[in-house]
């Protein structure tokens, strides 16, 4: 098993707060993302790849007020965007890094071996959005509860289709520099990313926080995720 980092989640209460904080944030105006009817969210993309991040991409996402989830009735949407303590947060505090998705090769083998460390990263739910550059399809795992676990420092895992979204997206001018993580089981946090065979992303024993690491047209820009 072998994971890569793929994407970087930004949380927004609304799309439009989103792209005002990315403008805020990195000078730049974010491209174009698409709708996810499974989950009732759509979404903002900017690519930041570099040599050690290739396929690298922020994902600005919100619930979308006029869609309703076709999941089913009972289950959540991703990345905790149910919460209503996650909410609150955006609410008060603006759009905020929450979360990362790592790619893996195979999406049904990385959640066994989750399950082998006695994890549950949740399903694997197969999804799809039309784009001008193609059809894009994936499978993802999604709990049932939504949860990101370990606040967001475990990934969710994913295993794009034969496109992948930076395939067509124009360079943004801003670039992942690092990232790096922190939690207080950071024992149980390390045993779960080797099962999943992700590397090059520094863990710490700490509060629980994902800190990413930008070079922007602004500068260098610091992102870091809190304990909700």
């Amino acid at each position: 098993m072998k994971a890569r980092l793929d994407h970087l989640v930004i949380a927004a209460r609304t799309l439009d707060e989103g792209v005002r904080w990315c403008q805020a944030t990195f000078g730049i105006e974010p491209g174009p993302g698409g709708a996810h009817p499974l989950m009732g969210t759509h979404n903002r993309l900017v690519k930041v790849a570099t040599a050690d991040f290739p396929r690298a991409y922020l994902e600005i996402i919100a619930i979308d007020p006029n869609a309703r989830p076709t999941r089913g009735a009972g289950a959540h949407r991703w990345f905790d965007l149910d919460d209503a303590l996650l909410q609150t947060a955006l609410a008060r505090g603006g759009p905020r890094l929450v979360h990362f998705v790592a790619e893996v090769p195979d999406a049904g083998a990385a959640v066994q071996a989750l399950a082998d460390v006695r994890i549950d990263r949740g399903q694997v739910l197969e999804a799809s959005r039309d784009t001008s550059a193609g059809r894009l399809s994936w499978q993802i795992t999604v709990r049932d509860d939504g949860q990101r676990l370990f606040y967001g420092a475990l990934p969710t895992l994913i295993e794009w289709g034969p496109v992948h979204p930076t395939d067509s997206m124009a360079d943004s001018g801003v670039t992942l520099r690092s990232l790096d993580l922190a939690h207080p089981r950071k024992a149980d946090l390390e045993v779960a990313l080797r099962a999943i065979g992700l590397s090059g992303v520094p863990l710490a024993t700490g509060a629980p926080r994902l800190r990413a690491v930008f070079d922007t047209p602004r500068g260098t820009v610091t992102l870091e995720s809190g304990g909700i």
